[in-house]
């Protein structure tokens, strides 16, 4: 028995055509900013669990007119810096996590009297 090792080598083969990838340049750049800005105005306002559960035990409801309301309030508040926003709609009180862009909780009339809201950093009424 003998404890030799053999390697046997892969050939060599000529390289083929190889594609080359343009560089990037402004051009791409424009479209990757027009894309993110879609996304940015497609983008929709999400409701976490305990929103939704919140909605519910109160028996609170958003026609397509008040969410499109919640949408732009969300987005002034953005764009004026906002992280944490308490905004009002109606006669519901709506605390929203701007950058995610989700509500946190949902509080109506009967649930705003002596009630403090705490951790935002703005307010908007929509």
């Amino acid at each position: 028995m003998t404890d030799r090792l053999t390697i046997i080598p892969s050939p060599i083969r000529p390289a083929g055509q190889l594609q080359q990838r343009p560089a990037p340049g402004k051009g791409e750049a424009g479209q990757f900013d027009q894309l993110l800005q879609q996304a940015r105005q497609q983008s929709r306002v999400r409701f976490s669990g305990h929103a939704l559960g919140r909605m519910e035990s109160r028996g609170i409801n958003f026609d397509q007119n008040q969410l499109e309301r919640l949408q732009q309030a969300v987005k002034q508040v953005d764009a004026k810096g906002g992280r944490d926003s308490l905004v009002m709609l109606d006669e519901t009180a709506l605390v929203v996590s701007v950058k995610n862009e989700t509500v946190v909780t949902v509080v109506d009339r009967e649930q705003m009297k002596n009630n403090v809201f705490t951790n935002i950093d703005s307010a908007i009424i929509a």
